[in-house]
C-alpha cells in the first residue's frame, strides 16, 4: 500500500471494527471508496490484491456478497477437477506403461515357441 493516507485511515477504521463501532463492509466500502479517488491508489498496481486480503480476513464469510462466494468456489471447483484429471491422466500413463512391458513377454514367448518347433 503506497498511499500514508490509507495506511492511517485503514488502520483507524479498523480499531472501530475491534471495538464494534463500526461493520467490517462500511470499512472495506471506505477503502474501495477512497482507493478509487485517490491519485496515490489508482497507480498502485498491487492494492486491489492488498483490498481482498484485507477483506478476506476481517469479513465473514456470510457477509461476502454471494456472487463473489459463488465465484470463489466454482473456482475451487475447477481446481480440483483439473488435479483429480491430472491424476487419472498419470495412472493411465503408467497402466500403458505396464501394458507395453507385458505386450513385450508375450512376443519373447511366440519367439521361444517357434525355435523350439523349428528345432
Amino acid at each position: 500500500m503506497q498511499c500514508q493516507r490509507l495506511l492511517k485511515q485503514t488502520k483507524a477504521w479498523y480499531v472501530h471494527v475491534t471495538n464494534e463501532t463500526m461493520a467490517p463492509a462500511r470499512m472495506i466500502s471506505f477503502i474501495k471508496d477512497h482507493a478509487a479517488e485517490c491519485d496515490i491508489c489508482l497507480e498502485d498496481p498491487d492494492l486491489e490484491e492488498e483490498i481482498e486480503k484485507i477483506t478476506e480476513m476481517i469479513l465473514p464469510e456470510s457477509k461476502i456478497p454471494k456472487a463473489v462466494r459463488m465465484q470463489q468456489e466454482q473456482e475451487e471447483m475447477e481446481k480440483q477437477a483439473a488435479e483429480r484429471a491430472e491424476e487419472v491422466t498419470e495412472e493411465e500413463d503408467e497402466e500403458d506403461n505396464d501394458d507395453d512391458d507385458d505386450d513385450d513377454d508375450d512376443e519373447d514367448a511366440v519367439e521361444t515357441n517357434t525355435e523350439d518347433l523349428i528345432d
